[in-house]
């Protein structure tokens, strides 16, 4: 997702060095306070550990709502400085954020004439609906009174997210700030797209002063007396009626949060770090969620990609299916409905292709940047269609699958005419605008498609996953054909499906390295480059077995396999940077995907050195939280492994990952038209014990599930069921 392409005569890259990347997300130091980040729906938020906005160096700080920063400043004070932390804690479940604060010692000509830790300061945020809700709780623990002035400093320079990403425009709207009450203020921009952005601050009680950009409040608090002072920050909200107040909102918050959460899946094991580490993604990817009007969809990750994606929610999706089928059905409808249905070079949409990317801010109204409704990806649409398939197949939903024919249908005539552009039977991309994306797969860098020696593949290339993804799309959804009686339909599909198999295997194996190709240019030329792409083909299923191990076999070597997961690019290759973002860099979705490969070939400890790799990893991070990358060096004794600087954290297919691991161990398959539990050849890591899934739903059934570990052997208790009869079952093979 990194957007790192052309970019219109508009605007300018401020680093020249990188202009063939105007969609590069620059790293222009560390941050001197870590971030926190909060989101609901289209809000989200990236404060320091404060909970300040703009107050120290590094990172996107702010309050954005689609796609604008509404607030690039917010910084308390106490007597004109800055407090001192005493601790900064974030919810589990990511819907509060409270900091403990203190004064510092104040002196006047010389001499204390405040000490320090005489105040305790509760600052307390969280988002709902479009507002940004604090409350600041101050307390006096001396034992006199205590005069002091308190202060919030605020702007917003209401720049669009890809203004924070480092682009620069010629020309932008007007911003003016006013007072518009006692208790209120309003930051107003015009943009050049003729849209109003407003930022409404709302103080209770009224502070003692205010104006443009600050207020302050003037108290003298008794020996223990405590005073609360509250702020909500609305996005684009209508000055009248007032916002809802602190209490009501954070109520009202948690009660849907309640609400979504309730029915799901839950997994419980013997190891209390890998339970901190699921209850992470869970609570990561609850927040991720946004409600749009075709169903809840995860968005990509904060704070770049905090949108709809399609690749990303499919992905998320297929990784989540065996946990909470209902995330996929809201992904299917809404990309269903947004599924292109005309010709435009700009945002590369030919009829049937999948969307990759929506934006709602003013460049993208403006076509500054192409990405206001854009199509610029060759693998969401036949993830689109894999995702309907293995959907019916979890929930037996026949008439969801039914409702997206249509949109199966016109995905399948584009994979087969306009995206096979020289007819040789290869799902290919070549961008139809110079502001589009260069490369259009997953690994979207700029460098990221190369051949052995360094070069960019260049003309319309087909990349080697995605065949696989074709493959697995039409194999499912061939099924699904003949069970709604398509029997012509289906017996094409399948015959698609054999000869693809076929003909990839001759196109793409390369036998001296033991793997397939990353990809073939315009010319025909394979990329002879060993990559993690072929160890999503084993996620595919389009290899044959007789390969699977020799590709397995090089993914686990030390070329690949860094100690805390398989590299995108294998150490030695031409452009191998373990700094990169997609040449040698660890992600973990990437690297689940893999693991579900390994398991449907039966390669079971490749699976557990895989899931070890990135627990151990997941254990050295912050709040337990695997981000979207991190580095590739290699592991080393009691170090952890090193951070990607600007990566997306949380990001929703990075925490969906867990669940594919968990998956691939288990060996786990939902057969709800049998009403069949499988665990298909289950192996669980030796640093699990037991695995406990509750509530795991087949149709109007459920059961709860343990699975326990005895040496490389495993054991099987039911522990509940509830609604019709259920078959549960471990399988030594299919």
């Amino acid at each position: 997702m990194s957007n790192d392409q052309p970019l219109a005569a508009t605007m300018m890259l401020a680093d020249e060095a990188v202009a063939e990347t105007p969609f590069y997300i620059p790293a222009t130091g560390t941050a001197t306070r870590p971030r926190r980040t909060l989101k609901h729906d289209d809000t989200f938020a990236v404060v320091d550990t404060y909970g300040d906005i703009g107050a120290s160096a590094g990172d996107a700080d702010g309050l954005f709502h689609q796609d604008t920063r509404f607030l690039s400043q917010l910084e308390f004070l106490v007597n004109g400085q800055s407090p001192l932390l005493l601790g900064s804690n974030l919810r589990d479940d990511n819907s509060l954020l409270v900091i403990d604060l203190t004064n510092p010692d104040f002196f006047a000509d010389g001499r204390i004439v405040l000490q320090k830790d005489l105040l305790h300061i509760s600052r307390t945020m969280f988002l709902w609906r479009g507002n940004a809700y604090q409350r600041f709780a101050v307390r006096n623990h001396a034992d006199r009174t205590i005069a002091l002035s308190l202060s919030v400093l605020y702007r917003s320079d209401f720049a669009d997210l890809f203004e924070v990403r480092g682009l620069h425009r010629r020309r932008r709207g007007s911003a003016s700030q006013r007072v518009i009450g006692p208790d209120r203020a309003q930051l107003v921009y015009t943009g050049l797209d003729g849209a109003a952005r407003t930022t409404t601050l709302t103080f209770d009680p009224p502070p003692s002063e205010i104006a443009p950009g600050k207020v302050t409040y003037r108290l003298e608090l008794l020996p223990g007396q405590m005073c609360p002072l509250f702020l909500v920050v609305g996005c684009n909200q209508s000055a009248e009626p007032r916002p809802v107040g602190f209490t009501k909102g954070l109520l009202s918050a948690r009660r849907e949060l309640r609400e979504v959460t309730r029915e799901g899946t839950s997994i419980e094991t013997s190891n209390e770090l890998l339970n901190e580490i699921l209850c992470r993604s869970v609570a990561d990817l609850h927040m991720l969620m946004t409600d749009t009007p075709e169903g809840r969809y995860p968005y990509a990750g904060i704070p770049w990609y905090s949108t709809t994606f399609g690749r990303d929610g499919l992905i998320t999706a297929l990784q989540m299916l065996w946990y909470d089928p209902r995330v996929a059905r809201g992904v299917l409808r809404r990309l269903a409905a947004y599924q292109a249905t005309g010709v435009d070079p700009l945002s590369d949409a030919q009829p049937g292709k999948i969307l990759h990317e929506m934006r709602g801010g003013e460049m993208a109204a403006l076509h500054e940047v192409p990405f206001g409704l854009y199509y610029g990806s060759v693998d969401a649409t036949p993830l689109f269609v894999l995702l309907a398939g293995l959907y019916a197949e979890r929930t037996n939903d026949i008439a969801t699958i039914t409702a997206l024919w249509p949109n199966i249908e016109a995905a399948l005539n584009w994979m087969d005419s306009l995206g096979d552009i020289d007819g040789d039977g290869f799902l290919e991309y070549s961008r139809a605008s110079e502001m589009g994306l260069a490369n259009q797969g997953w690994k979207d860098s700029y460098d990221a498609i190369f051949h052995a020696d360094g070069r960019l593949a260049d003309g319309h290339i087909a990349l080697a996953e995605v065949q696989g993804y074709v493959f697995a799309a039409k194999t499912v959804i061939a099924r699904w054909a003949r069970r709604l009686d398509r029997l012509e339909q289906a017996v094409r599909l399948e015959a698609q499906s054999r000869q693809l198999a076929e003909r990839f295997d001759k196109a793409f194996w390369c036998a001296d390295l033991g793997t397939y190709a990353l990809a073939l240019d315009g010319a025909k030329r394979p990329c002879r480059v060993r990559t993690s792409n072929a160890g999503q083909l084993l996620f595919s299923g389009i290899v044959p077995a007789e390969r699977a191990r020799q590709v397995a076999d090089g993914l686990m070597g030390p070329r690949f396999f860094s100690g805390w997961g398989i590299r995108t690019v294998a150490k030695g290759e031409a452009r191998y940077n373990p700094m990169s973002y997609h040449d040698g860099s660890v992600w973990p979705h990437d690297n689940a995907l893999i693991a579900l490969g390994l398991a449907r070939y039966g390669l079971k400890q490749a699976v557990e050195q895989v899931f070890k790799g990135l627990f151990d990893a997941a254990t050295y991070m912050d709040l337990r939280r695997l981000p979207e990358l991190f580095c590739g060096f290699q592991r080393q004794r009691n170090r952890g492994p090193t951070l990607y600087p600007v990566a997306c954290s949380p990001q929703a297919w990075a925490s969906a990952s867990p669940f594919s691991l968990i998956e691939a161990a288990l060996g786990l398959e939902v057969d709800p038209h049998r009403q069949q539990v499988r665990f298909l050849n289950p192996r669980l890591p030796s640093f699990v014990d037991h695995v406990t899934l509750r509530n795991l739903a087949l149709g109007e059934s459920s059961a709860d599930i343990m699975v326990r570990r005895h040496d490389h052997d495993v054991s099987l208790e039911v522990l509940r069921t509830r609604g019709p009869k259920l078959q549960i079952s471990i399988l030594s093979s299919r």
